[in-house]
């Protein structure tokens, strides 16, 4: 678990070892089989997996990242695109849509663990079923870790965890939990899913409510709960920008009155908290269907 957090060389020498990733795969599925999600090594297993998950679309080999997705159908000679999971453009972003989602192999090894669905909902399953926050927090922040990106890989297991395996109303339950660094973990998996915009009305519908209530009543004292704040403000933001509908629910759940007085900032530090809201509230006012539920 140490190890692990010890860098780049440090997360590409344990990827590349061999069979490490699939025994703590398989340790985490028995203890979930024999419904023993709270012991300490699970915990690690997972604290380690996490960790090799961070910077994974950047830091895989572009041979490998390329043997193993489709390419983008149709793709051009001037395209000079280096391998699905090294693609940083913009250009690539706004392609996103229309990239074919990755192949996902039946039986996966090493690295290839890391991403593929099984592992997703051992991710989800931890999440619902463990009581020790680190666990929790660790399997919120492998998803995060692999929904960061732009490239077909982060889009593949955002799809996955809210579509396919139904991994809101777990990731839901986090917004409620005292333990701060679990609720910022939850809130920032969310965010990232919240960016892609086929998923954006299911998280709408099942999430935003709970995200309105996680909102505090001003601006918080802490620093986590500071950048929880924003990081919700911005998962609003994403989900309301482009759908009148979704800032209606916003309105409907009382979010208006928080997310102004979270903007209105006393101190003289203009915090993150209060500029996230301020850009939600900017973002409300652009849906002029709108204005005249906002006044009321």
């Amino acid at each position: 678990r140490n190890m692990s957090s010890a860098g780049p060389e440090g997360r590409k020498k344990m990827r590349e070892c061999e069979g490490l990733i699939d025994s703590l795969v398989y340790y985490i599925q028995g203890a979930i089989a024999d419904h023993e999600p709270n012991d300490k090594a699970t915990e690690n297993c997972v604290c380690i997996l996490h960790n090799l998950s961070y910077q994974l679309e950047l830091e895989l080999p572009e041979s490998y990242a390329q043997s193993i997705y489709v390419q983008r159908r149709n793709i051009s000679n001037n395209d000079k695109t280096p391998g699905c999971f090294g693609t940083r453009s913009r250009k690539v972003k706004e392609k996103q849509q229309d990239t074919p989602l990755p192949e996902e192999k039946s039986n996966p090894k090493g690295v290839e663990s890391l991403w593929h669905s099984t592992l997703i909902r051992i991710y989800l399953s931890l999440i619902a079923k463990s009581t020790r926050n680190y666990t929790q927090e660790a399997s919120l922040g492998a998803l995060q870790n692999l929904t960061a990106g732009t490239g077909p890989m982060p889009l593949a297991v955002a799809r996955t965890v809210v579509q396919r395996a139904n991994g809101l109303p777990s990731i839901r339950a986090m917004l409620h939990v005292s333990h701060p660094a679990v609720k910022k973990t939850a809130v920032s998996l969310l965010r990232n899913l919240s960016r892609n915009p086929s998923l954006q009305n299911d998280i709408a519908r099942e999430v935003l409510p709970d995200l309105v209530s996680a909102l505090p009543e001003c601006v918080p004292g802490s620093e986590v709960a500071c950048e929880t704040t924003a990081s919700i403000c911005y998962t609003l933001f994403n989900l309301t920008q482009g759908s009148s509908h979704n800032a209606r629910l916003l309105l409907s759940a009382h979010g208006l009155p928080k997310v102004i007085a979270i903007s209105i900032n006393d101190s003289n530090v203009f915090s993150k908290a209060s500029r996230a809201a301020s850009v939600l509230l900017y973002s409300l006012w652009l849906h002029t269907d709108l204005h005249s539920a906002y006044k009321k």
